[in-house]
């Protein structure tokens, strides 16, 4: 969510600190701000809406200082407004903050019996409060944090600025992610590796419970228990995580063309040469003794493991459950050693996802993860960690992630089919060829993207829009439901087709438009009888088929959008592109924010 940076730099740091803000706009927020000590007094700067608008606040009213934190707000408590912007300030301290203060109402309570008045809304003033009473207590700045830290319950990441001090910043996470990046002279703190890329490829990773004091030549870190430790200082190849639109006019746009690139990229990491086995990371995971696979993710990586779902239970005959993160982490499910459990996120930090894995810890026999971030603290939590490889995905809903977390997905499935001996050695060759063919088949799909704009000009007048799938395509209905919810706000559901008639079918008039994916499979038929149903009561139907499915079924359809042939166990890699081009032109037509829509962030952080 929030986005952090902190400098200790040789030059004025409110250009750089922009900068680096900019490369975490794609975690979503609604305020921006910045904090510099210069010549030992406390200054800061913050602005509501979009990063341009601190920019060209710092033009008329520019701000000094070598040493300095930075925040892109997303609200939790209280509106976006310039006083509940980020950073946060009492007296000679500043505060940064990702994450939420559970017990911060019982602190403000504590401090407004003593006399403190709040000037916000925001659970983070209660900790810039708390650190500058410990300084008027006589704690020097180091001792205030921690002192301060001490106080507080929640997740969270944090810096602290503190006037009179241009050599020091005191960073500390509990949750929500942190790293340290190393310059020459100069040291900086972030929410992620992006956020540090133009500034240096020395990265040291904050554990979870760390704090740690950031001079420009040293850094001391101190664990929960606040014993001194060294964290491993590692060296990040950030090249290819800085983001550009190129010709496109959306980040989302650009990162659906990637696919066919981003999906072959993973498919060389986890084939062999050959081009018909499975090996490279999913060779790491082991499958002996395995009777239950518990899939765990949130949002888009949710859908990712129900399609999975079909997959290993079909493939590789392993019972299979999947669960909302957030339901999981609170029901205490049992565990038994012979249960797999596997996490899927795009970020790695997903708050949910990560408190679901811990819980997981030391009851499940072995802990999965497929993840796009290997530093991330799910990976790092994890026995296996399977890396998606899709590079950065500024855009909030997911795309390029999506269809590379299936194709991971998928060979995890393969791995375990010949792991139990589902699965023969000929199997395997075929599925994991046709595997190789996805590039080519994703590419076409694209080529509809003329037809899709189109026919997003009737969708983008609907108030509700239903989608439809069967088997596979079930998650595909929900998946695209949930794209053009979040980037065009019409409101859309995704069901199983044959629960038609167990309710939503009801909703069905000339209004809403129906959109179906039905590949020519074994459960073809039936969906076109449900499909029938639709238009019997007037419904227009959206039909997404291949070139045989809209030969039989085209007639009293809307509009027939044709999709490449392919193996139907492929099928949702494929027709995942039309769902996100179906969201993403109707997203444009309505004239929304496509990259950033409200009230969404990229990486949920918070619960």
């Amino acid at each position: 969510m929030c986005g952090i940076i902190g400098i200790l730099g040789n030059h004025a740091v409110a250009p750089s600190m922009v900068e680096a803000l900019r490369r975490l706009e794609y975690r979503g927020y609604d305020s921006a701000g910045i904090a510099t000590v210069h010549e030992g007094k406390l200054e800061r700067r913050r602005a509501v809406g979009k990063l341009g608008a601190l920019a060209d606040l710092l033009v008329d009213d520019p701000i000094k200082g070598r040493s300095g934190i930075g925040h892109t707000r997303w609200a939790t408590h209280g509106a976006p407004t310039v006083e509940n912007a980020h950073p946060h300030r009492s007296g000679p301290v500043a505060v940064v903050h990702n994450g939420i203060i559970e017990n911060f109402r019982e602190l403000r309570g504590e401090l407004e019996a003593e006399g403190v008045t709040f000037s916000t809304e925001t659970d983070t003033e209660v900790i810039a409060h708390l650190c500058a009473r410990e300084l008027a207590n006589g704690h020097n700045a180091r001792a205030a944090a921690v002192a301060t830290l001490i106080r507080l319950e929640g997740a969270f990441a944090l810096c602290f600025l503190f006037e009179g001090e241009e050599d020091l910043i005191v960073a500390a996470r509990r949750g929500s992610p942190l790293a340290i990046g190393h310059g020459d002279g100069e040291m900086f703190v972030g929410s992620d590796a992006l956020a540090l890329a133009p500034f240096t490829q020395e990265v040291t990773y904050l554990d979870d419970g760390d704090h740690v004091f950031v001079t420009r030549d040293n850094i001391e870190i101190f664990d929960a228990e606040g014993a001194p430790v060294e964290r491993a200082r590692k060296r990040v190849s950030l090249g290819n995580m800085v983001a550009e639109k190129g010709e496109h006019r959306h980040f989302m746009s650009k990162e659906v063309h990637e696919q066919p690139d981003v999906i072959s990229y993973a498919l060389q990491h986890y084939a062999n040469a050959g081009r018909d086995r499975i090996e490279g990371p999913a060779a790491d995971v082991d499958f002996e003794g395995v009777e239950r696979i518990l899939m765990v993710a949130c949002g888009t990586a949710f859908y990712a493991c129900q399609v999975a779902k079909y997959w290993v239970e079909q493939i590789a005959g392993i019972p299979v459950e999947i669960d909302i993160a957030s339901e999981f982490r609170y029901r205490n499910p049992p565990l038994r050693d012979s249960d797999m459990a596997l996490f899927v996120s795009q970020s790695g930090e997903t708050a949910d996802t990560l408190a679901a894995l811990e819980y997981c810890k030391g009851r499940a026999g072995r802990i999965v993860s497929v993840v796009n971030a290997m530093e991330s603290s799910i990976a790092r939590a994890s026995d296996v960690a399977l890396p998606i490889h899709a590079g950065v995905e500024v855009g909030v809903a997911s795309t390029k992630a999506f269809t590379c977390q299936l194709t991971v997905l998928l060979a995890l499935a393969i791995r375990a089919a010949r792991a139990t001996g589902a699965m023969d050695e000929g199997a395997e060759a075929q599925l994991v060829g046709r595997m190789h063919e996805l590039p080519r088949l994703v590419n076409a799909a694209i080529q509809t993207e003329e037809q899709i704009a189109e026919i997003s000009q009737w969708l983008a007048k609907a108030r509700d829009i239903l989608f439809l799938g069967r088997g596979l395509m079930y998650p595909l209905a929900l998946e695209g439901a949930l794209k053009l919810k979040e980037i065009s706000y019409i409101h859309a559901e995704g069901y199983a087709s044959g629960e038609l008639k167990h309710g939503p079918i009801a909703l069905i008039d000339e209004s809403v438009p129906v959109i179906v994916f039905a590949p020519r499979d074994a459960l073809f038929e039936k969906l076109v009888s449900n499909m029938q149903e639709v238009m019997a009561r007037g419904g227009r139907v959206l039909l997404v088929t291949d070139a045989e499915g809209a030969e039989i079924a085209r007639e009293g359809t809307a509009e027939v959008l044709v999709m490449p042939t392919v193996d139907p166990r492929l099928a949702p890699l494929v027709y995942a592109v039309p769902a996100q081009l179906i969201a993403y032109h109707t997203a444009v037509m309505k004239g929304t924010d496509v990259d950033q829509p409200r009230n969404l962030a990229k990486s949920v952080t918070v619960e």
